[in-house]
């Protein structure tokens, strides 16, 4: 665990926001370079990316806001205030709402310069995933969205003064965040090689979401949370991002269906 690399005067620079930032570049590069390879406008990709990850910092903020406002209440300043308790950087984002934001702002400036929505969206879809593999290492060694006890052999104990070690007392827990990140670079991988051999555009996309919801549904069983963040319906006692990840993946599905279906050539009339 590092959650600090090194000071500047009063303030540390945090390992999360180093890997939000690498994560960022790295996948404004490779948007770059597979977008030219699809005839796409580079400039225009670069500034939806700056877009995006506006939105999807901003949207990501907001959504944890909304489920801890009681951390929140009386001191609202703070919700985007990067210079707090001696250090530098946002702690405590929210992956979906986060997501969804940055795609209703994708796709307003898409419409707006005219780029070709589902094509652009299956080039951006494995720097997600990339995304996904860094900021969870930074999830890791900043020592938060971690899991609950298990006694498998690969369980993680933080060290004293940690966010898990005052929750459990120093127990054995899943390292959800290295499940998580693990996952993240395998989606990377199989969506680059996916996006050379699509058979239709937005392919890639609707992959994105739905493997990632289902992932994230799951590996939610495991992951320690605040009471404040379960929702219960009927029987079913679910986190809201669970509930979310079942709306994604619905969505995920409904949407390769229809473009599978528009992409099927029409059949030959009958003579």
């Amino acid at each position: 665990m590092c959650p600090e690399l090194f000071h500047i005067g009063p303030l540390a620079l945090r390992t999360y926001g180093l890997m939000l930032a690498a994560s960022f570049f790295i996948g404004l590069y490779l948007i770059r370079r597979w977008g030219a390879r699809e005839g796409l406008d580079v400039n225009q990709l670069s500034n939806l990316a700056f877009l995006v990850i506006a939105a999807g910092i901003v949207g990501a903020r907001l959504g944890y806001v909304f489920f801890h406002l009681e951390e929140f209440r009386g001191n609202w300043a703070a919700t985007f205030n990067p210079f707090q308790s001696g250090t530098f950087g946002i702690a405590g984002l929210n992956l979906y709402t986060g997501v969804i934001l940055a795609t209703a702002v994708g796709f307003i400036y898409m419409h707006k310069v005219k780029l070709p929505f589902w094509k652009t969206a299956d080039v951006f879809a494995p720097t997600v995933a990339f995304g996904i593999f860094l900021t969870r290492i930074g999830c890791f060694l900043n020592g938060c969205c971690y899991g609950t006890p298990t006694t498998l052999p690969w369980g993680v104990t933080f060290p004293p003064g940690s966010i898990p070690d005052a929750e459990f007392g120093g127990q054995v827990i899943h390292p959800t965040q290295l499940y998580s990140s693990l996952f993240g670079l395998i989606l990377f991988g199989f969506l680059v090689w996916h996006n050379k051999r699509k058979k239709f555009d937005g392919l890639s996309f609707s992959i994105l979401l739905m493997g990632d919801s289902l992932f994230r549904f799951f590996i939610e069983f495991i992951r320690s949370y605040e009471p404040e963040m379960y929702l219960s319906v009927g029987a079913l006692h679910w986190t809201y991002n669970q509930w979310m990840a079942i709306l994604l993946f619905a969505f995920g599905f409904v949407l390769w269906l229809k473009l599978r279906k528009q992409a099927k050539p029409a059949p030959f009339p009958s003579t």
